[in-house]
């Protein structure tokens, strides 16, 4: 197979060279410059209900081989996140066996995990500061006692709650208490979940910042770092700047993060991304070259993959985890494209069409010829002819094969008659529809 057939918008398809798959190498020691988390999904069984509002019915094999297959590339979990579908599918019974089962694989492989720690068992939509706080700990603790680090993420009870900035500082200093080691801070901003606006005090960004900045100053022992995901680049070069120098900021700018994981001469982002469980090859090799002193290397390595993301991740941003799972199924890392509560069907063909292309150009297909093969299928089962794509192409290499058949023979060049009888060679070539060995997928 030598071919990709795309779908554009209006239904119409095209063809595209397929890339063959980057040469990456998987570290021999742990990365240093920068580190690095990738917010993993979970896979649902192929078979399970998977209708909106029904429990989630895991495929335990396929989630935790995919976090054995982030961990191999050196790059830590993060784990029971929005990415892995809270609030959009992940029901509490199975946000707590998640946080339980990864823990004790990071614990057997060695690898650095966090996990989530929200308000969204409870199911009453609002509720009072202290049974916030209550909230909180209760997960807090099922973390801890799991041996997971802790992401404190900002809940949508507590945004109902507060009514002033001093809510935020109580809450959070309550909470904050109760943890037994350093934590990272998460502000979700309102393209990942509406329902957040205003969180941390006011909807305008520098007052928000300045209590933030606030409670992490407060609780200084308590606080590893802050993960920002406003995807608003200078927003969060300026919290950056004034973070006490026992915090970390963990870009969860899944649109600008190139430039802000490479930094400036004031500093870096560490990284807490979505993006990252598509790109983990891609993410560790990148870093491989900032440990190596190689900037231009990081640079075109992960440079690519930018544009990439801000497909997966373009609005409605919060059904960007159907671009993650999309990708995970077309690298072979689970059999099928099924989601918790059926999210696998929240965007077009023609969404994840350039969702291939994009990957395809970027180096994020770690199994070309599988992706496309399984982008076919998806394509056919849609009643796509994904042969009219491949036969226009053929047709159109014949074309120009002629012409330039007509043009040598009006020569006297022979190099000219060479050239030509490769056009047509190269218009005989294998097309899209060409099969692929699916014997070796796994489970």
């Amino acid at each position: 197979m030598t071919s990709l057939t795309l779908l554009g918008a209006d239904g119409g398809v095209a063809s595209a060279a397929l890339n063959p798959a980057p040469a990456f190498q998987k570290p021999r020691r742990p990365l240093e410059r920068r580190v690095a988390y990738a917010a993993a999904h979970v896979v649902p069984k192929a078979y399970a209900d998977n209708t909106p509002g029904s429990p989630a019915d895991i495929d335990w094999d396929a989630t935790l081989a995919f976090r054995h297959h982030v961990w191999s590339w050196g790059l830590g979990v993060a784990d029971a996140m929005d990415t892995a579908q809270r609030n959009m599918g992940l029901d509490a019974s199975a946000t707590r066996e998640l946080i339980s089962r990864s823990a004790a694989e990071a614990a057997s492989a060695g690898g650095r995990l966090v996990v989530g720690v929200n308000t969204d068992h409870i199911e009453d939509e609002s509720i009072g500061l202290d049974e916030v706080v209550e909230a909180y700990t209760r997960q807090l603790h099922h973390a801890e006692d799991a041996g997971a680090g802790v992401v404190l993420m900002a809940s949508r009870h507590l945004a109902r709650a507060a009514r002033t900035a001093d809510d935020y500082r109580r809450v959070y200093r309550e909470v904050l208490a109760a943890a037994g080691a350093p934590v990272i801070l998460h502000w979700l901003g309102t393209a990942f979940d509406p329902a957040l606006a205003g969180y941390f005090g006011s909807e305008d960004t520098d007052a928000a910042s300045s209590t933030l900045l606030q409670i992490i100053e407060y609780n200084r022992d308590k606080v590893a770092g802050v993960k920002m995901s406003l995807l608003d680049a200078d927003a969060e070069v300026s919290v950056r700047r004034r973070l006490p120098e026992t915090a970390r900021m963990f870009t969860g700018d899944d649109y600008h993060y190139v430039g802000l994981i490479e930094g400036d001469e004031h500093g870096h982002s560490d990284a807490l991304l979505g993006a990252f469980a598509g790109l983990a090859p891609n993410a560790s090799a990148a870093i491989q070259s900032l440990d190596a002193g190689d900037a231009a290397g990081y640079r075109a390595v992960l440079g690519p993959t930018e544009a990439l993301s801000q497909q997966v991740f373009a609005a409605p941003t919060y059904y960007y985890k159907t671009g993650v799972a999309f990708l995970s199924w077309l690298n072979g890392h689970q059999r099928a494209f099924q989601m918790v509560g059926g999210l696998h069907a929240a965007r077009s063909l023609p969404h994840l069409s350039r969702i291939v292309e994009l990957a395809n150009a970027s180096g994020a297909l770690e199994r070309p010829e599988l992706a496309a093969a399984r982008w076919h299928e998806l394509l056919t089962v849609n009643g796509i002819d994904v042969t009219a794509a491949a036969a226009g192409s053929a047709t159109g290499a014949a074309t120009d094969a002629s012409a330039d058949d007509a043009a040598a023979d009006a020569s006297t060049d022979g190099t000219a008659r060479e050239n030509a009888a490769d056009g047509a060679q190269r218009a005989a070539a294998p097309t899209a529809t060409d099969p692929v060995d699916l014997s070796e997928v796994p489970a």
